[in-house]
């Protein structure tokens, strides 16, 4: 059984996709680092669903549906890097925004939906939304105030959803599309 999960991509990343004239096209890798800004994608693996959320003015977006297909490098990502200065995936120059030369980034090769930035999560939803951890812990999100997210803290890293919220997602995607 596949798992989904939730990784939040940040104002920057967001502006760097309009500006490369991506929004309406699909990813096909994205990016797993060792660092808080670029975050692992722990537990993750092929078959699995990771949805790029975005906030901006306290509202939520669903960005993209990805499902992973494998977390290996390629030939399309290009010749691995000879030193620090040379780029960490030449042939994906095109999606370097999505974290290419993040801490320790690795390729995520992905099946996902078009990039866009108006398919918003609705308000009454996002109380609702709850992950859960390796231990079966759920937590909900914090800082929900009338259908608004006044802070994205708790959607900052890389999290496992429950079946339930990965469902609502799933059937926000794909009446949006």
């Amino acid at each position: 059984m596949s798992d989904a999960f939730t990784v939040l991509w940040t104002h920057d990343t967001c502006r760097a996709l309009r500006q490369a004239g991506r929004v309406g096209e699909r990813p096909p890798v994205a990016y797993s680092g060792v660092h808080q800004s670029l975050p692992t994608w722990s537990g993750a693996r092929a078959g699995d669903e990771v949805y790029a959320l975005h906030v901006n003015r306290c509202e939520v977006f669903v960005v993209s549906r990805m499902r992973v297909i494998d977390m290996e490098r390629h030939g399309c990502c290009g010749t691995a890097p000879a030193t620090w200065q040379d780029p960490s995936f030449p042939g994906h120059d095109d999606w370097s925004m999505l974290g290419a030369g993040g801490c320790g980034a690795t390729a995520v090769h992905v099946d996902a939906t078009p990039v866009r930035f108006d398919t918003q999560i609705p308000g009454d939803l996002l109380p609702t939304l709850t992950w859960r951890n390796g231990r079966g812990k759920t937590r909900s999100l914090k800082y929900v105030v009338d259908g608004r997210l006044e802070r994205s803290v708790s959607l900052q890293g890389f999290y496992r959803l429950t079946t339930e919220s990965a469902d609502a997602l799933a059937e926000l995607v794909t009446s949006a599309s």
